[in-house]
Parts: C-alpha cells; structure tokens; sequence
C-alpha cells in the first residue's frame, strides 16, 4: 500500500481558513489531493484534520477522513512528523502491509504530480529513507548580508566577498510541497534533511510558500500565468 497523507489543521492564524480558502476559484486544499489522484501512486488519500469543515470540502474532493486529528497535535507548534506518524496508525490495521508514505501540504496549490512521481522513484532507486521536492536559492547564499542594530551591513561569510558568483556552490532548499518516507522512518521519527535522504529539483516558477497575503497574491498570478487550472 502507498498512502498519502494531507495534514490540515483548523487553526491557521496568519491566514485564516487558509487551507480551504478559495485559491483561483477553489479550495486550496483540493489541489493538492488532485494532483495526488493525478498522480496514480496512491491506495488511499488521508487529510489529518482537527476541523469538520475541512473534513467535509476534503472528501468532496475524493479524500477520505477516517479519524479526526486529536487536540495535542493540532497546535501551532506541533511538528509534522509526529502527525503523519499518527495518520499513519490511524489509517492502516498492518503497518507492515504500508510500502511508502507521502506527505503532501494543504498550501501547496502549485504541486505536480509528476514530481510526486518522480521523488517516489527515487525515493525507491536511491535506497533513502525520504525524497522531498527542493528547489535552488535565486542567489548565492554565501554573499547574504545582514543589517546590524547600528543600521549598517556585514556580511554573512566576508571571505566570499571577491568570489564570483558563478564560482559559489549552488544551494537548495526545502520547496515545502510534499516529503515521500519509509513508514519505520516517519513512525521513528526521523529527521528528514539528513544525508538518509534525497530531494527532487523543482524549477524555482513552481515554488512559493503561502504565509503572508501577499505570498497568496503572488502564488495566485504564477498559477494563472502558467495556466496551471
């Protein structure tokens, strides 16, 4: 069995209902629970919710709700390992019987399910505990700088100063869009951006968190310059 788990919880605070909030005349959620259909790989799709509205817009887009969320792992500090280990073995009578499990977050309304595919690939090929979907930084983060309380700037690693960029190492980061794992991984807990892990490349127009108003606005014009819906 391959599952998928979608962690949705009520209690969004810098954008309210963030989860099911019409994003380009839909619930924001319902993206990615079809891009996990679109994707093929999936026995059964979960969202792990504390909240009845969500449970019920999820499952009028063909994802099933077999347990609400339990109140201590619906806070704003709650991490999301601990909530897909409990999806998990809320979700499945023999964990044994569970191959592989993606995660893959409510507020991601630019996911593919082409690189849900391919991280699944190479979460197999490579033999890794978790495959997860990154992208490169627009600029080299060995020439970051910093404001100082005086108001004026230091740079992060002075030693790069005279190096050329194109001379830097290329740097990624997390695209916060969906995380393949091993069921022993994510049930023991383990950390994912570790070297048991591997990451698929998304082009950098694919990737935008959703955190601020305008984070919202500027993922709604990428959607619809690219013609996504």
């Amino acid at each position: 069995m391959r599952l998928c788990v979608i962690p949705a919880r009520g209690g969004s605070k810098r954008i309210p209902r963030k989860n099911i909030k019409a994003f380009c005349g839909k619930p924001m959620i319902s993206y990615s629970i079809e891009a996990a259909k679109e994707s093929g790989l999936f026995d059964k799709i979960v969202v792990s919710t504390d909240d009845a509205e969500i449970a019920e817009i999820a499952k009028s887009y063909g994802a099933v709700v077999p347990f609400m969320r339990p109140s201590e792992l619906s806070d704003d500090h709650t991490a999301t390992i601990p909530v897909i280990a409990h999806a998990i073995k809320a979700s499945v009578n023999d964990i044994n019987d569970v191959e592989a499990v993606c995660c893959i977050y409510a507020t991601a309304p630019l996911v593919q399910a082409q690189y849900i595919q391919e991280a699944y690939k190479k979460l197999l090929t490579c033999k890794a505990l978790y495959a997860f979907s990154a992208t490169s930084f627009p600029f080299p983060i060995q020439r970051a700088i910093r404001l100082t309380k005086e108001d004026r700037v230091e740079m992060f690693s002075p030693e790069n100063f005279a190096v050329r960029s194109q001379d830097l190492e290329e740097a990624y980061h997390d695209a916060g869009q969906f995380y393949w794992g091993t069921p022993k991984a994510w049930l023991e807990g383990k950390i994912i951006f570790a070297p048991h892990s591997t990451a698929v490349l998304l082009p950098r127009h694919l990737v935008q968190d959703i955190d601020t108003a305008e984070d919202w606005i500027r993922a709604e014009f990428m959607f619809k310059v690219m013609n996504l819906s």
